[in-house]
């Protein structure tokens, strides 16, 4: 896959959650043996007289049992006791547990912006060759390159999604003789028709996720910059080689704004305060057609809801500007790194980072990975099998998901601020100047 690679996989919790494996098939709750389970894949690795690993992220509830479940076998026949913490504050404290020598063994760390200032700050350890060997056989060279700095690499990749999915009611469409768009004039057309039909407005979003509100904004603007401007210039403008107030840059924001500033198509009232998880309900109640949002979203949908092209729900990849362009697409994910050693961890790591692993998660469902050893098939939806081909796919375009490349102080900081700021009614020149002068220099 060529590329030049948002964290917010999951869905927030008031609290931090904990949930712990100790020689278990799930969340602690029921007891197995290595005599119980086929341990032929683990038994490279050894055995560890219950060794604990330690292992921190941003994963919650029914996505931190999946994971856990994920592991639950390695856990048995290695005899490696895995503690793992989730908490939605793990970005905004990881690096102060860090500094204080209270980080977890492991962490799972959503940005490669906050891997490389916990990297700068000598907080993480370089990842052991096994983790590198699965890498270099399992992942392209790109998303290798989201976690290596100074020349040292520090942590495999793990799960993944692919943004700019727009998702939508196939009965809807049936009914109403909607065609997919094949170019983003297209999508601008068919927004104008569900307009003009008037049963509802066609848009529906949310932008609200406490600190990080506005994230879903950037969204929009990175897969515009992506579509309209190319790959080049997107990469010149996440490294800053082109400013933030860049005339392509302008255009993007104007073209999102068509939609997101516009209250003939989209509740621009409600946008900031509707939280992210809950944008794309009302597409199931008939208040709206379409909903811009990342494969994860698949996971709010909630029980009973069927994600299929033929299903209550499914989603179309925001199309290009021209219909001859090839495949672009804008996506995020997690990487695997390490804060202290030992042959335990690199057990862990070693797992975390193979085929085996990926395989086991993206089989729990709700998620996909970019790990070539992956089975599409095993995906829990087609849009998750699609996306999953998507990754893997050597003649798309990827790109990481442009916010959470740029340094903090923009990518989650002004950035995320300047599209509030935005949608409130500041103008796109304002707004993209002020993101400008927030670059540090």
């Amino acid at each position: 896959m060529s590329s030049a690679f948002k964290r917010r996989l999951l869905i927030p919790i008031a609290a931090a959650g904990v949930v712990g494996l100790a020689l278990t098939g799930c969340t602690g709750d029921t007891q197995q043996s290595a005599e119980d389970t086929d341990c032929s894949e683990y038994e490279s690795y050894g055995t560890f007289d219950g060794d604990e690993v330690t292992i921190s992220g941003t994963i919650v509830e029914t996505e931190a049992d999946r994971l856990i479940a994920s592991w639950a076998d390695f856990a048995t026949c290695t005899d490696i006791t895995i503690d793992y913490q989730g908490s939605r504050d793990f970005e905004g404290n990881i690096a102060q547990l860090a500094e204080g020598g209270n980080a977890p063994d492991i962490g799972i760390v959503p940005q490669p912006g906050l891997v490389s200032l916990l990297a700068e700050n000598g907080y993480l350890q370089p990842a052991p060759a096994e983790v590198e060997a699965n890498t270099d056989e399992f992942w392209s060279p790109d998303w290798k390159a989201y976690s290596t700095f100074d020349d040292v690499f520090y942590g495999a990749p793990m799960l993944a999604s692919v943004k700019g999915y727009i998702w939508y009611s196939p009965a809807e469409f049936e009914e109403k003789g909607y065609e997919t768009p094949t170019t983003l004039d297209e999508l601008m057309e068919l927004t104008e028709t569900i307009a003009a039909d008037g049963d509802h407005l066609p848009w529906c979003a949310g932008m609200e996720s406490g600190d990080a509100t506005g994230w879903p904004g950037t969204d929009w603007i990175e897969d515009f910059v992506l579509r309209e401007a190319g790959p080049d210039v997107y990469d010149q403008w996440v490294n800053h080689e082109i400013p933030f107030n860049d005339t392509a840059i302008v255009g993007a924001f104007d073209s999102a704004g068509e939609i997101l500033k516009n209250s003939e198509y989209i509740d621009t009232e409600s946008l900031i305060s509707t939280p992210f998880q809950e944008g794309g309900l009302p597409i199931l109640d008939g208040q709206c057609s379409l909903h811009h949002q990342a494969s994860f979203y698949e996971v709010n949908w909630g029980e009973g809801v069927e994600v299929a092209p033929d299903g209550d729900v499914y989603a179309f990849l925001m199309p290009p500007a021209d219909a001859d362009d090839p495949l672009a697409v804008t996506g995020g994910g997690e990487t695997v790194v390490a804060f202290e050693t030992s042959d335990a961890i690199t057990a862990v790591l070693t797992h975390m980072s193979s085929d085996t692993f990926a395989n086991l998660r993206v089989e729990q469902g709700g998620t996909v990975s970019a790990n070539t050893g992956v089975d599409p098939s095993l995906a829990s939806s087609p849009l998750l099998e699609d996306t999953i081909e998507i990754l893997q796919d050597p003649d798309a375009t990827f790109r990481y998901d442009g916010s959470d490349l740029m340094p903090g102080a923009v990518g989650s900081n002004s950035f995320w601020k300047g599209i509030v700021g935005w949608l409130s009614g500041d103008s796109t020149q304002q707004t993209v100047d002020a993101i400008e002068s927030s670059w540090p220099q």
